[in-house]
């Protein structure tokens, strides 16, 4: 998929979430996790530019093995359910620009949790053939419940009667993330690895880096390494 025109519009995006959600494994394939990859977007200049954010981490300690930033014009509007398609295109520059190739993904944003089930950390996964999982700072979809007040604390997310996620305190008293499958891993799993990768935060330290590096060129990696962009 990396080679795939990026140029459509609205309802050829849905179309395509219909087809490719077919190839999304609920399962648990993946080996040994070394490493696992942060990634998030921030959008510059009134949103016509996308800036993509990947770092890689060593697990479980979470000491930073790799990081890399891409930029490229934003060449699809904002529109709920369809995120990957705009953010997508960045963040497989980035991915590439990688030293250090990561076990797992962990996306800023939804994955079975979508109406089509297809969210960015399906798309992703699917587009990448690595185990991906979706960690929400909101809800797309779905009849919440609230999970316990003390950290690793779950509730199921439920769409009908369908489990497609998972509600998740990640710290004692703040407001829950939702998890969600990717790709080539079940959701237990997926609940596993986004808390271990917590570390006293809300956010997973993936995301948190990730979502630094996206933001602000200026941003420092808690290691105190030199800043660097591209």
């Amino acid at each position: 998929m990396a080679g795939r025109k990026w140029d459509i519009d609205v309802a050829e995006a849905r179309e395509l979430q219909e087809k490719l959600r077919g190839q999304v494994i609920l399962e648990d394939r993946l080996g040994p996790v070394r490493s696992v990859a942060g990634l998030d977007c921030a959008f510059k200049e009134s949103g016509r530019l996308t800036r993509a954010a990947a770092v890689v981490l060593d697990f479980p300690n979470l000491d930073l093995l790799d990081y890399a930033i891409a930029e490229r014009p934003t060449d699809f509007p904002y529109v709920p359910g369809l995120l990957s398609f705009r953010e997508v295109p960045a963040l497989l520059l980035a991915l590439g620009k990688l030293r250090h190739a990561p076990d797992l993904l962990l996306c800023d944003g939804q994955g079975y949790a979508h109406p089509r089930r297809f969210g960015l950390a399906c798309h992703l996964g699917v587009a990448t053939g690595l185990p991906s999982i979706g960690v929400a700072k909101s809800r797309l979809i779905g009849r919440p419940r609230e999970p316990g007040y003390r950290s690793g604390s779950r509730a199921p997310l439920k769409d009908g009667d369908e489990v497609i996620g998972a509600v998740l305190r990640t710290r004692t008293g703040v407001k829950p993330l939702y998890v969600s499958v990717g790709h080539r891993v079940c959701l237990e799993t997926a609940v596993g690895y986004v808390l271990r990768c917590c570390r006293g935060y809300r956010l997973p330290e993936t995301t948190r880096w990730a979502d630094g590096l996206a933001a602000d060129s200026a941003f420092r990696l808690p290691t105190g390494r030199p800043k660097r962009i591209g």
